[in-house]
């Protein structure tokens, strides 16, 4: 999980979402998904199970989604990404 996270945590789109959104707006972002999904893509070799439960079920993309919204913290982890970078600037 922590490979799929740390992909995203690299989409200055869904950083920008996490600080311009509310959690639930965020969650709800066609974005995510789509960054999901690319995660799991670049990540495929890795994990290639997983990757390919998850690139061949969308449920398994959503119960990700979940995981990384929940206990994963990317949301908050993107909003905090986002305010160090602004007090460096």
């Amino acid at each position: 999980m922590g490979d799929i996270k740390d992909q995203m945590l690299k989409s200055e789109t869904l950083e920008q979402q996490a600080v311009d959104n509310s959690k639930e707006q965020f969650a709800n972002s066609p974005d995510i998904l789509k960054c999901i999904l690319n995660a799991i893509m670049d990540a495929g070799e890795a994990h290639s199970s997983l990757s390919k439960q998850a690139l061949n079920s969308a449920k398994v993309r959503e119960g990700l989604k979940d995981i990384l919204l929940g206990p994963g913290q990317l949301w908050e982890t993107l909003r905090q990404q986002r305010e160090q970078e602004d007090i460096s600037i």
